[in-house]
């Protein structure tokens, strides 16, 4: 299964997603999920650097690098060198503060742009790396293509994302991804063809949306209890209200297997 209809996506632009990650949701979101703001954490940026092979010598690209966790994670943990490219700029600035107070930043550098026209030569990098942001690209095609552009032959492609999973009404699926203000959702399989067909072997797909599930409760479960206070507190219960209806509605269409996340690694041939 592919998209409900081939090419349908909402009018989100990635201007909307600057307003998102420059103002208050940006700032709830790295208060549920911690400042790597993507499903699991640490745990999973260990996992996915294990599958892709990561090592000193491997130079990184992680397209919407936000904050900049999981660059600065990889260069700590194995000295590697990892450049950032992220659309948002009060997200930049912030990862670029980070990386300077933790002494990375002879490892980790960021820049400033757009994925799908990415400011980097082509044959470049080692690997391409994502986890859960792909969702809010307007274009997965492209998406893909300039990151083989950018990759060195024979390099690696390894990310996750939020994906759709199941069957849901026309209304479901505007309401889900309107939430989140994703253009649309791709599916596991979607990303498989896109890979192949712009010259990638597949190395790994595995669907993890038994623990996306999980993940949610516990960020339900969070919200409710330990942040409902501060939330109010600083940002008003408006806020609050509208994430806790949100994140409701995803609880329930992940449960019923609708959406989910998954992780894919390829190689360039």
């Amino acid at each position: 299964m592919r998209k409900i209809v081939k090419g349908k996506r909402l009018d989100f632009t990635i201007d909307d997603v600057n307003g998102i990650y420059g103002g208050h949701v940006g700032v709830l979101w790295e208060m549920l999920m911690g400042e790597e703001i993507h499903v699991g954490g640490e745990k999973e940026t260990e996992i996915l650097a294990e599958r892709a092979g990561i090592n000193q010598n491997t130079v990184i690209l992680d397209i919407c690098s936000a904050l900049g966790g999981p660059a600065r994670h990889l260069a700590r943990k194995y000295g590697c060198k990892v450049k950032g490219l992220d659309a948002t700029e009060k997200m930049v600035n912030e990862a670029i503060k980070r990386t300077g107070k933790e002494q990375l930043s002879h490892l980790v550098t960021y820049k400033l742009g757009n994925a799908l026209d990415i400011p980097f030569k082509a044959n470049t990098f080692d690997l391409v790396w994502g986890q859960d942001a792909w969702c809010y690209i307007t274009d997965k095609e492209r998406l893909i293509k300039e990151a083989s552009r950018v990759l060195k032959n024979t390099g690696t492609i390894a990310f996750t994302d939020w994906i759709q999973t199941g069957t849901m009404t026309e209304n479901e699926w505007e309401d889900l991804n309107s939430f989140m203000a994703f253009p649309f959702m791709e599916t596991l399989d979607g990303y498989e063809e896109i890979l192949i067909d712009t010259g990638f072997k597949i190395v790994e797909k595995e669907d993890l949306s038994d623990d996306f599930t999980e993940h949610c409760h516990i960020y339900q479960d969070r919200l409710r209890n330990e942040l409902k206070d501060q939330i109010i507190g600083n940002y008003g219960e408006g806020l609050f209200k509208a994430a806790d209806e949100g994140l409701d509605m995803w609880v329930r269409a992940a449960g019923e297997g609708k959406v989910g996340r998954g992780r894919l690694i390829g190689k360039k041939i």
